[in-house]
């Protein structure tokens, strides 16, 4: 198809070449290698000549459906998927610095993101600075002649930060930096990065990429000399995605923007009913009036996510004993699922970071994060609203 059709089309109508049975949804293609028609066909292969699939590790037709329908969605060249969102994360940043190279990061990043950046890069000479929204004028201070990487998550996890992704652009452009965006949160259907000068976009695709909880899977997206670079070191140290996760995310891809736009309403509903709450000390939720960067956020994303964090009194007690009188919503560390996930990050996914660090990242310990399914309203509401009832009494 040449035509231009709109995201919600593009995400159900990329497909590859179907096979000589013409199926209508392409199947699962299980196969650990693929053979070849002689021997000048596998010569041509291997030396990368011709497009040909040789080994799933390598390459296989479901995962090339998913890394197109994700390159569309998000308008990147090319791309590459993976076993899991961390193990995107750790390829791109490995495959694209050397000993010695220097990232520049926002602080409030995802928990393993944190500790690839202080305890594992650092093994291997790779340093990482970072800065916080408000050193945003004062950015250039923090370049050093070995900063080769401008990472930022926007929104950020859990406390939904929201970063200028065209200035920072600008910034990335100015310096010769690689500008990445963790697009998480947010996803290409809210926000495309590319579009205000991103160089890749990194995406856990076991949250609302897949929607219901089901599988693994990280991609990265971007440009093609960066994605050659990613692939190559993909290529030979095997943080593959299976084929069967990539093809349950393709499939989940095609109903993305449905999804979301019930996820959003539903986040921002629950939004206000916790803005007007009594028991609740802070709400933060991009399309509240309330939040610092609403007017950023309305620049930037065209809905507000499904990701709300609020504060209750009483501390990491305070926070636990709210947890404790959930009846329906579903308590675990994943987001981005039809189920409503609620989360006390102080006591679980940020647990591993000092209090002062937590601070930092404006991580209370009665902070709470919650993951708005697809549940009715009124049915999340009642429960968030029962819950914070019994904890105060």
């Amino acid at each position: 198809m040449t035509k231009k059709f709109h995201p919600e089309t593009e995400s159900i109508r990329t497909q590859i070449k179907r096979s000589e049975h013409f199926e209508h949804s392409n199947p699962i293609y299980l196969s650990s290698s693929f053979i070849f028609e002689d021997a000048e066909d596998m010569r041509a292969s291997f030396a990368e000549e011709k497009q040909h699939n040789i080994y799933t590790r390598l390459s296989n037709p479901n995962n090339e459906e998913l890394v197109q329908k994700l390159c569309k969605l998000e308008g990147a060249e090319a791309g590459v998927s993976f076993a899991s969102g961390m193990s995107g994360i750790f390829t791109t940043f490995a495959a694209l610095l050397s000993q010695g190279d220097h990232i520049l990061s926002v602080r409030a990043v995802f928990g393993s993101t944190h500790s690839l950046f202080t305890k594992i890069l650092p093994k291997w000479g790779i340093q990482t600075t970072y800065f916080d929204y408000s050193d945003l004028d004062t950015l250039s201070n923090f370049i050093l002649p070995e900063t080769k990487i401008l990472f930022v998550e926007s929104p950020t996890n859990p406390g939904l930060q929201i970063f200028d992704l065209e200035l920072l652009g600008e910034f990335a452009n100015k310096h010769n930096l690689i500008f990445i965006v963790d697009n998480c949160f947010a996803t290409p259907y809210i926000q495309k990065p590319i579009d205000y000068g991103a160089h890749i976009v990194l995406h856990s695709a076991t949250k609302l990429i897949d929607g219901q909880g089901r599988v693994l899977g990280g991609l990265a997206v971007g440009k093609e000399e960066l994605m050659q670079e990613i692939k190559a070191f993909s290529r030979n140290t095997g943080p593959s995605l299976s084929p069967f996760n990539a093809w349950v995310l393709s499939k989940s891809i095609e109903t993305l923007s449905i999804r979301l736009d019930k996820h959003c309403d539903n986040a921002f509903s629950l939004a206000q009913f916790l803005e007007d709450h009594p028991l609740v000390k802070t709400v933060r939720y991009p399309f509240l009036k309330s939040h610092p960067q609403y007017e950023l956020a309305r620049k930037q994303m065209n809905k507000g996510g499904n990701i709300i964090a609020f504060e209750v009194d009483g501390g990491l007690k305070g926070g636990q004993d709210f947890i404790n009188h959930i009846e329906m919503c579903s308590l675990t560390s994943n987001l981005g699922d039809t189920r409503t996930i609620i989360t006390h990050p102080a006591s679980t996914t940020h647990s591993k970071l000092t209090p002062s660090e937590r601070s930092l990242v404006g991580i209370s310990d009665g902070l709470i994060r919650i993951s708005v399914g697809l549940e009715h309203i009124n049915d999340i509401i009642d429960d968030i609203s029962q819950a914070l009832d019994a904890y105060s009494n």
